[in-house]
């Protein structure tokens, strides 16, 4: 019988809240660093990912989306990067070409985590960063079948790594 493969949600949510900053070493060996939008400058590069653990923050981050829009991130069954256009009202943040990328994590566990930081967090992944702390649980967005896809507000979709 295999080992319960889980999180150490106290102590990661403890690290986090206290420096708004976590690089995980997870399952794969790779490093994930978990951020606070708010600790993000330029200079940190554009390749970070929103990571939503509800549908409904996308309206924190993303402009208004179509009811066709939002099906398609409530009803992905695989994990999925998403490109759209930022919300006007949130601050400056991590583009490519105007858009910002995020990815509503449905992992039981790494959803738990990202509920209780309580709001939309930075993640960069593979990052070369030394971990502070390690699960044996793989993160979602490592997975071979991730599929990347724009959504536009108006329900435009383009699939960009299927």
């Amino acid at each position: 019988m295999s080992k319960k493969q889980t999180l150490d949600h106290p102590h990661f949510l403890k690290l986090f809240k206290k420096e708004g900053i976590l690089s995980i070493k997870e399952g794969n060996g790779k490093v994930i660093t978990l951020m606070s939008p708010d600790k993000w400058r330029s200079e940190m590069g554009n390749d970070w990912i929103y990571l939503l653990f509800d549908i409904f923050q996308i309206r924190s981050i993303c402009e208004q989306y179509s009811e066709v829009s939002l099906d398609i991130v409530e009803f992905a069954s695989k994990p999925t990067i998403y490109h759209s256009k930022p919300n006007r009202v949130i601050p400056e943040g991590p583009l490519i070409n105007d858009t910002l990328k995020f990815s509503l994590i449905r992992e039981p566990n790494w959803n738990k985590l990202l509920f209780q930081i309580s709001k939309p967090t930075l993640v960069k992944i593979a990052t070369e960063a030394k971990a502070d702390v390690k699960t044996d649980l793989l993160f979602p967005l490592f997975s071979p079948g991730t599929k990347e896809m724009y959504l536009g507000a108006e329900g435009d979709v383009k699939i960009l790594k299927g």
